[in-house]
This record gives structure tokens, C-alpha cells and sequence, in this order.
């Protein structure tokens, strides 16, 4: 027991070791904005003091915001300038539309021109406390509805999470091929994830494989129907930014479209992936005489009843997430052979099946991992 004890904690911190190592690696030389004392532009947080003039009024004709512009008087509470108290002209429009009062505090933007000489626009709300309070709540749902497990799932999300935002990006940036990057990646943190909830049992070892099996399935979908439809990243809407990111920068730009489809279709495929290997555990554990065969085809069968509502919840993902850009699309009244020649149309699409047919994929392949596993004993 103490034997075991020992290998475990060893394991966990050579895990953590090598995390932080890769993690110091992949942000050495990270790229930074660089500002002096003359020049340069910060965003910082305020808080407005009064509402000197409001000269705003109401836009009745698109849909009562506000237009107009009004004058503030703000207190800088963070940066270089803290303590320091500006007037700031607040511009309302359409799409433009902070609308504050006395008290509330604000995203605003410096620009500094000269030493001690800048100037202050309002940039935006301040969401820092909406994006805690958001977070706060959600851990804690997790853990009073979750108890252990909650909090387990919370650590593998915050690591997921630091992985892509401070390994996945920098190395990437680097000049890194993101796709088989991306693929270490998410076998990576789902099987973390898995271990976490699990522990080392023969259905979180499933789980992880066949959820890598179901990624890598969404990934040669996607692939093999970018080629064939042409599409690549130079044809999404960030294309002209990361042009000019890769004009300073190594990055390779082909394989962020594929990348992101491993990404998008992670969570959903391990969803489906551990909820079949633990009930092929829970079958092979009511009548252990079951053989490879019995536990592939109940593991089918329970997959089955999961693809449809997981595809749903992929494809009306991206949907919600292209839903302003679709209702612009038929507001133009464009015909079905330009609405599904647009790269636009094509990027989601190829999304949306690549990722579902992924989790449809992983159903056969964790039945076969898992009932393989357990009818061995």
C-alpha cells in the first residue's frame, strides 16, 4: 500500500514538473506590447465620478438606444496614472453604447502621447467582476451538485484550459504544426480529466482511447472535406489578421482549421466516451460471464440512444454560434447554390458533420476498448 502510495504521488509530481516545464518553454520569448514613458496604450479600469452633461437621447427608429454623446468625470483606478481624475467624452451609437453613471466602473483605453500627457476614451464595461462572479458560481454548482467529482472535473477544466491558452497558443505561434499538436493536447487532458474523475481503472483507460480515436475520426473527416471543398484557414474571418501575425511570426496557418474542429468536438466526445465505458462496466459487473462480443453490442446499443442527442447538441452549438451571421445571410434572399458555395456556410458545415460523425465514431470504438478490457478478467 505504501509502495503504491509512493508511485502515485512520484507520478503526479513528474506530471506537474513536466507541465510546468513545457509550460516555461512554450512561453519563452512570448510576444509583449511594449510601452514607455511617451508613447504607447494601456487599458485600464476607472470609475466614473459624475455625469457632468448628458447630451444623449433615444434612437426610436432602431430599437430605443441611446445616441448622442455625454461628459464624465473619471477616477483612474489602475495603471501608471492611478489616482489621477480626466474628463472623458462618452460617444453613444448603435453600436457604440457604454452607458454608465456616477459609481460604476469602467474599462477605458489611455493613450499616452508625450511624458505625463495621454489621453482617455471609454473602451467598455468592466466585466472583470461578471466573468469571477460567473466562474464562482459555476465551480460551485459543480461541487455542491458534484460533491469530489465536481471539484476533480473543475481541476481538469482550469487545466485544459491553461494547456491551450499557454501551450497550445504560444507553440503554435512558434511555427509548431498545430494539428499533431492539438492531438497530444486533447489525449493529454481527457485522459488527465478521466484519471481525475476515475482513477487508473479499465473504463477511464477506455474512455481516454476511444475519445482519442473519436477526435482523430472528426479530424480526418474534417480534413479529407476541406480539401475536397477547398477550404482552409485563409478562407475564415481572421485570415487577414494572422496574415499579417505570420509576416512577424513562423506560424503555420493550414492546420488551425482542423485544430479547431479536435478542439470543438473534445468535450462532447468525452462525454459519450466515459458514459459507455462506465455502463459497459456496470454491465460486465452484473454478470461478469458476459464475453467481448455481449459487451461490444451493449455498448452499442447505449450508444446508440446517446448519437442523436450528442450530434444535436454539437451542430445547434455551432448554429447558436453563427445564428446573427445566418439570419444576415437570408435577409439577402441569396439562392441555395450561392447560400452553399459561401466559405462561410462551408466552414460551419464542415464543423458541425466533421464533429458529430467524430462522436458517432467513438461509440463503436470505446465499446470495443472497453468490452475488450473487461472480458479479459
Amino acid at each position: 500500500m505504501k509502495k503504491e502510495l509512493i508511485i502515485k504521488i512520484v507520478s503526479v509530481l513528474v506530471f506537474i514538473a513536466l507541465s510546468v516545464g513545457v509550460i516555461i518553454y512554450a512561453n519563452t520569448d512570448r510576444p509583449k506590447y511594449t510601452i514607455t514613458e511617451s508613447s504607447g496604450v494601456e487599458y485600464e479600469t476607472a470609475r466614473v465620478l459624475s455625469v457632468i452633461e448628458d447630451n444623449t437621447s433615444i434612437d426610436k427608429e432602431i430599437e430605443n438606444v441611446k445616441k448622442g454623446s455625454a461628459e464624465l468625470e473619471v477616477e483612474l483606478l489602475t495603471g501608471r496614472y492611478k489616482g489621477d481624475v480626466c474628463h472623458v467624452t462618452n460617444y453613444f451609437s448603435a453600436l457604440y453604447n457604454v452607458d454608465v453613471a456616477k459609481g460604476d466602473k469602467v474599462s477605458v483605453r489611455i493613450d499616452t502621447t508625450d511624458v505625463g500627457v495621454y489621453q482617455v476614451s471609454i473602451y467598455n464595461y468592466n466585466r472583470i467582476p461578471l466573468f469571477i462572479g460567473l466562474i464562482v458560481v459555476f465551480f460551485a454548482v459543480l461541487v455542491l451538485l458534484g460533491g469530489k467529482q465536481g471539484l476533480k472535473a473543475f481541476a481538469g477544466l482550469v487545466y485544459t484550459v491553461l494547456v491551450i491558452c499557454f501551450v497550445l497558443l504560444p507553440l503554435t505561434l512558434k511555427g509548431v504544426s498545430s494539428i499533431p499538436l492539438t492531438i497530444v493536447i486533447v489525449f493529454v487532458t481527457s485522459a488527465l480529466c478521466f484519471l481525475l474523475i476515475g482513477g487508473v481503472q479499465k473504463k477511464t483507460i477506455a474512455a481516454a482511447l476511444g475519445s482519442l480515436a473519436g477526435v482523430l475520426i472528426a479530424a480526418l473527416l474534417g480534413e479529407i472535406a476541406a480539401k475536397a471543398g477547398g477550404v482552409t484557414t485563409f478562407q475564415m474571418d481572421e485570415a487577414e489578421a494572422l496574415l499579417l501575425v505570420k509576416s512577424t511570426n513562423p506560424i503555420q496557418l493550414r492546420g488551425l482549421f482542423i485544430s479547431g474542429i479536435l478542439i470543438a468536438a473534445m468535450g462532447a466526445v468525452m462525454d459519450i466516451a466515459m458514459s459507455i465505458a462506465s455502463a459497459i462496466g456496470e454491465v460486465h459487473d452484473a454478470n461478469a460471464k458476459l464475453g467481448f462480443k455481449e459487451l461490444f453490442a451493449a455498448g452499442m446499443n447505449i450508444g446508440r440512444d446517446a448519437m442523436g442527442t450528442m450530434s444535436n447538441t454539437l451542430v445547434l452549438a455551432y448554429v447558436g454560434g453563427s445564428l446573427n451571421m445566418m439570419v444576415l445571410i437570408y435577409s439577402y434572399g441569396v439562392s441555395f447554390t450561392q447560400l452553399v458555395n459561401t466559405d462561410f456556410v462551408a466552414i460551419e458545415l464542415i464543423r458541425a458533420i466533421a464533429g458529430s460523425i467524430g462522436i458517432i465514431g467513438t461509440v463503436p470504438c470505446v465499446s470495443a476498448v472497453a468490452g475488450y478490457l473487461y472480458s479479459k478478467d
